[in-house]
């Protein structure tokens, strides 16, 4: 666990930091380079939470100290029962700070601060499954727009009863991989289907797969290597076909990665968002190579790399959500799927946060 005490005596420190970095945003080297702006914007707003936390956290454990002075005197019978009343709003509110501080403050994933792309797959279970999936969109679309993020959709393929087989889509804010990324991997629903006559529930499941986006300075994409094929777009059931050949398919040869988009009219939009999704899914490539073979790794409770693994239970039935990862289960079922997923997402990223944090203070010098 973090040395508490050492980290609010570190606070100067933390804010002559946040002074520097609002500084440098005023540097007009820093205003002209876009990406150097959004780098130090970053840090900045981490920065400032820290300290803001910290701040915070110092104030209660002395408001603490006094109240439990005052009842230790027990001088006045009144005094001390509103200083008791006090203790037990202070204490939680302190273990809270304690949670968030570990989270700021544990090594960061370099990826942490990246836009990402998400893969929502329908798995077994044919029509149910591709319903979920729909479901799972929809519960990251109003997450994201309950924390201000934007979401665009890349690829969407509809099943016959208004599911998602398969939907590609981009979500843009701050901070975004550091909280999705733990939802990689299997996703398992246990409901009685609207087609069900006689009651009985039915398990199914989607895939979900979470991909920190790359820049153009991280993955290098070689003319040579990319196959560009073209052809007519059509939707379900052979709607809205599109008589120009303006879907495209592009077959990265070394990988063998190959992504589509037909959702545009236009061949050119189209070949833009397959592009960022490649790139996405190269990185994603490289990442798992190099996890691989660096075999002595720690690999996380959390972890969001083994995307086989069953995840998460959603049971209509007992409206409840079990993560299996940190046997955590919540009671809101219909809150969650409407994007209510704050709590799941905290504590996946404490546990992540100590994870990272005891691999980070078990390593050899």
């Amino acid at each position: 666990m973090l040395q508490m005490q050492n980290i609010v005596d570190s606070l100067p420190t933390y804010e002559k930091r946040l002074d520097e970095l609002t500084e440098r945003m005023g540097d007009p080297a820093v205003l002209s380079n876009p990406q150097e702006s959004k780098r130090i914007g970053r840090e900045r707003r981490h920065m400032a939470e820290v300290v803001e936390a910290l701040v915070s956290y110092r104030s209660s454990l002395a408001r603490l100290q006094e109240a439990r002075d005052v009842v230790r005197e027990g001088d006045d019978e009144e005094l001390a029962e509103l200083a008791e009343a006090e203790i037990e709003e202070l204490e939680p509110a302190i273990e809270s700070t304690e949670k968030k501080l570990q989270i700021l403050l544990v090594p960061k994933d370099p990826n942490d601060d990246k836009d990402v792309i998400v893969e929502v797959r329908a798995g077994t279970g044919g029509e149910e499954a591709a319903l979920f999936a729909g479901d799972l969109m929809r519960m990251y679309v109003r997450y994201a727009e309950r924390v201000g993020w934007k979401t665009e959709v890349l690829s969407l393929h509809e099943s016959e009863k208004s599911g998602v087989k398969e939907v590609i889509f981009r979500v843009s804010g701050d901070d975004v991989y550091s909280r999705l990324k733990f939802e990689s991997g299997v996703h398992r629903v246990q409901r009685v289907p609207e087609t069900e006559t006689q009651g009985r529930i039915h398990t199914s499941a989607a895939s979900v797969v979470v991909l920190p986006e790359a820049e153009d300075i991280e993955i290098e994409v070689r003319d040579e290597d990319l196959r560009v094929d073209v052809f007519r777009a059509s939707g379900a059931g052979g709607q809205h076909v599109n008589k120009t050949e303006s879907a495209v398919r592009i077959t990265h040869a070394p990988s063998g990665i190959v992504v589509s988009c037909q959702d545009e009219k236009s061949q050119h939009k189209n070949r833009a968002r397959a592009m960022v999704v490649l790139r996405a899914r190269l990185l994603d490539h490289e990442q798992q190579k190099q996890h691989a073979e660096k075999t002595a790794m720690r690999r996380s409770q959390v972890s969001s790399g083994d995307r086989s693994a069953r995840i998460r239970t959603y049971n209509f039935p007992q409206t409840r959500i079990t993560d299996h990862r940190i046997g955590l289960t919540v009671h809101s079922l219909d809150a969650f799927l409407d994007g209510d997923i704050e709590e799941m997402s905290d504590a996946l990223m404490l546990a992540d946060a100590q994870e990272r944090l005891e691999a980070f203070s078990t390593e050899e010098p």
